[in-house]
């Protein structure tokens, strides 16, 4: 790989870029094929391991239970990842919190933070299936609840070694030692969003990172969450520093725009009408409406680097966000492509973005 004897250690970047994978089972639309559930698990090691090696700074796996995804669990994913990479972060994108044990969450991200040596974080949401809800025994209509509840527990268990604590849909606390503890003083936390304003205004309150999904459309409506999302934080009392906005999104990047758009647009169809779920006989995306997505001012991050550089300081200067994550491995897409993309987003993006970022702060800061 060419990359491989200029890695920079962003430690700490003004800016970080990272990709994502839901570990989607769809097949090939060019080849008919379907690759395995194995085959999918060590792609997914595989682009890890690139991507660490690139110089991106976080890496998601995402939870589904289904059978057209082969990520259920997503720390045992970070656990093996952390095993072939060195500085990367790992993260959920997302863990279900509605439908999941709040002190297990915790345990189990702690025990990556300890194998990976300090870089496990979570990103915590709703999910947009609901195939979960039944699986564990919960009632859809007490999602939202669930949620609510689970979220403020996991802070809390963030914050203590020892806890007492009592709720409405679990078993109370009664000092319950909880172990092992992070190597990290704390595991970072970030609430993903999809498009409410109140989520906005909780992740907030809380202090909590907010990831916001845009994956269609105008990306301006999200400019609405984001200075709610900083209005309530800093009202109730967290320094604005401490208040990050990352976007996530689905992209892909080639060496030029035509080839983008000929490359990809054959596996997001493909991906939109199998996985969605909203998907039905008249949910197709055609390719005018691909292309329109595609546009400067629509979200999806699709096109040559430069064109993807400008998407992002464009989305920089709505949201002032600190962190992008892209999906690139959508709909049975060969994992040469996603190769490919994940080294230009890595060398001919990040570099650009991160100093025009840079040089901008540096301007306010005078």
């Amino acid at each position: 790989m060419s990359t491989m004897n200029s890695i920079k250690d962003n430690t700490n970047p003004e800016f970080e870029f990272g990709i994502y994978t839901l570990g989607d089972i769809v097949k090939d639309c060019h080849t008919g094929q379907t690759i395995s559930p194995q085959q999918r698990l060590h792609e997914v090691i595989a682009a890890a391991k690139l991507a660490d090696e690139a110089g991106l700074d976080v890496f998601g796996v995402g939870e589904h239970h289904r059978l057209d995804f082969a990520i259920s669990s997503v720390p045992v994913m970070l656990a093996a990842i952390a095993q072939v990479t060195r500085r990367i972060k790992l993260t959920s994108t997302t863990v279900v919190l509605s439908t999941i044990d709040p002190v297990r969450v915790f345990e189990d991200f702690a025990t990556v933070d300890l194998l990976s040596g300090g870089r496990a974080e979570i990103i915590a949401g709703r999910g947009a299936f609901i195939e979960s809800f039944p699986l564990f025994g919960y009632e859809l209509d007490d999602g939202k609840r669930l949620f609510a509840e689970n979220l403020e527990l996991l802070i809390a268990l963030n914050e203590q070694e020892v806890m007492t604590w009592e709720g409405r849909f679990r078993a109370p606390l009664h000092n319950a030692e909880i172990a092992p503890r992070p190597l990290q003083p704390k595991l970072p936390l970030w609430v993903g969003v999809g498009g409410s304003p109140d989520s906005a205004e909780r992740a907030g309150a809380l202090g909590v990172g907010m990831a916001m999904a845009i994956l269609s459309g105008s990306p301006e409506p999200f400019r609405e969450l984001a200075d709610a999302y900083r209005a309530r934080g800093i009202a109730a009392g967290h320094a604005p520093d401490k208040l990050k906005v990352g976007v996530t999104s689905h992209g892909y990047i080639a060496k030029t725009a035509a080839q983008a758009l000929d490359d990809y647009y054959p596996y997001y169809y493909s991906y939109r009408n199998a996985i969605s779920p909203h998907r039905s006989p008249s949910y197709t995306v055609s390719r005018g409406e691909f292309e329109s997505s595609v546009a400067p001012d629509n979200t999806l991050a699709v096109g040559s680097p430069q064109q993807i550089i400008e998407k992002i300081l464009y989305q920089h200067e709505l949201f002032g966000h600190q962190r992008f994550m892209a999906q690139l491995d959508i709909g049975g897409l060969p994992y040469a492509k996603v190769a490919s993309a994940i080294e230009l987003l890595a060398t001919e993006v990040a570099p650009v973005v991160r100093r025009e970022i840079a040089r901008k702060n540096a301007g306010a800061a005078r």
